[in-house]
């Protein structure tokens, strides 16, 4: 018969991961008896007592270990910006300021930028087509000036579209370089600009269509109630002149409802294209699918953040609006308009625009974020995805380089299919959560 003081315990187990059970520590091999020793070691297929607690006495025996039964829950891995689990709604929340904070050179640098471009191009545009209008306007002959003020008023029109055709452009951009940041925060990485750039090129031109899409549909839906209440003022008389209004104001309610259902439900468009890299029309059906379920949690996120960057905006600019008209009444009094009051006006107008321009680029941030970590948790709760990221980041522990995409969905990720070749992971760079290893912000 073996003696159980011969029996060796067997070798180190690796630690668990996340969503696995801890398996039962394996019994620990008996020492030798002493001499004054009054207590037994314990039996074979016994644990011997945890660290902190005294072994039984002489002459008891340990209480009998349950053997294969679920063990300790182990935390799961947070890398970087959130735990790589399901997220509660405060998460997704604060999460979405940390993404502006964590690194503010590529997320608010970039969208200040954006907002100045936007501005200049604006003020040009807008600026330069006033004045060539009203310059030939005023060289005209009495008897052509009014054909070429309609000329005039055209070329102005025209001019306006082209700041309008670049803001969907930019804010286009901006929203799919921010999901992307988003994303790699996420798994405790920080790109700079042109890593993120590099990681969105192929689907910028998706992108632009999307949101020139979006925009048409806007313009469509607001032409078609003007048209309605302006076809009811010009053809109605006495009465049916208030029924055309009314049935204006209904329609534009409804189409008001219609737009806002819609965009909930089409607001995770932009992540699946620029994560998943699937084609639009995919993207579109992968958004719908993933809202499906959560209609008014990703309704809750998306309407809470525009609120609050509107209030923000508000708070922020109302005070500069009030010393404008303090200082205005201070200078000139009488309300003649004179140098001084044009320079003060100038000036107010100038610090209104640049602090709207800050609190602008923050929000935008702060907007594309919040529908990116929605994204993220939806595919959580209906993919499992949160184990797809864990697998990611220890597998990337371990000093693997050549590691799968893990945002690429089940259905699309084709055998060998990689990082990109910039993509740091197949650059040999660690990563590891923020201060942990995890890749500088230079």
């Amino acid at each position: 018969m073996t003696d159980p003081n011969d029996w060796a315990a067997p070798g180190a187990q690796d630690a668990p991961r996340w969503g696995e059970r801890v398996p039962s520590a394996p019994p620990a091999p008996p020492s030798a008896p002493a001499a004054d020793a009054g207590q037994q070691s314990p039996a074979y297929g016994q644990q011997p007592p945890a660290y902190g607690q005294q072994p039984p006495a002489s002459g008891q025996q340990a209480a009998p270990q349950p053997q294969g039964g679920p063990g300790a829950w182990t935390p799961p891995p947070r890398p970087g910006l959130l735990p790589l689990r399901p997220f509660t709604f405060g998460e997704i929340l604060s999460a979405s300021f940390q993404v502006f904070r964590r690194n503010p050179r590529t997320t608010f640098g970039t969208a200040l930028l954006a907002q100045v471009v936007l501005l200049v191009v604006t003020v040009g545009a807008a600026g330069g087509s006033a004045f060539f209008a009203f310059s030939r306007v005023e060289s005209a002959l009495p008897e052509d000036r009014d054909a070429v003020a309609a000329g005039a008023v055209a070329t102005v029109v025209l001019a306006t579209l082209v700041p309008v055709l670049l803001t969907v452009v930019v804010s286009a951009l901006l929203q799919g370089l921010f999901v992307l940041e988003t994303s790699r925060q996420l798994l405790g990485e920080r790109l700079r600009l042109g890593g993120l750039w590099t990681l969105a090129r192929g689907r910028i031109g998706a992108l632009t269509g999307w949101s020139a899409l979006l925009t048409l549909a806007y313009l469509v839906a607001a032409g078609l109630v003007v048209g309605v209440v302006a076809i009811g003022v010009v053809v109605g008389t006495g009465p049916s002149i208030g029924v055309g209004i009314g049935v204006g104001v209904l329609l534009g309610l409804g189409l008001l409802v219609l737009g806002v259902w819609l965009t909930i439900k089409l607001s995770l468009v932009p992540s699946a294209l620029m994560l998943e890299r699937m084609p639009l029309r995919a993207a579109v059906a992968r958004s719908w699918s993933l809202v499906r379920s959560s209609f008014w949690r990703t309704f809750g996120v998306v309407a809470l953040v525009f609120v609050m960057i509107q209030i923000a905006t508000q708070v922020v600019t109302a005070p500069f609006s009030l010393l404008f008209g303090v200082f205005g009444s201070l200078i000139s009094p009488t309300g003649d308009v004179d140098g001084s009051a044009i320079a003060v006006a100038a000036v107010a107008y100038v610090l209104t625009i640049a602090v709207s321009a800050v609190v602008t680029a923050i929000g935008s941030v702060v907007q594309a974020a919040s529908v990116g970590l929605v994204y993220v948790d939806r595919r959580m709760r209906t993919e499992g995805l949160d184990l797809e990221l864990v697998r990611h980041v220890e597998a990337r522990g371990r000093g693997q380089v050549d590691l799968p995409d893990p945002w690429r969905s089940p259905a699309q990720q084709q055998p060998g299919q990689q990082f990109p070749a910039h993509h740091p992971q197949q650059q040999g760079r660690q990563h590891g959560p923020d201060g942990q290893g995890g890749a500088p912000l230079q």
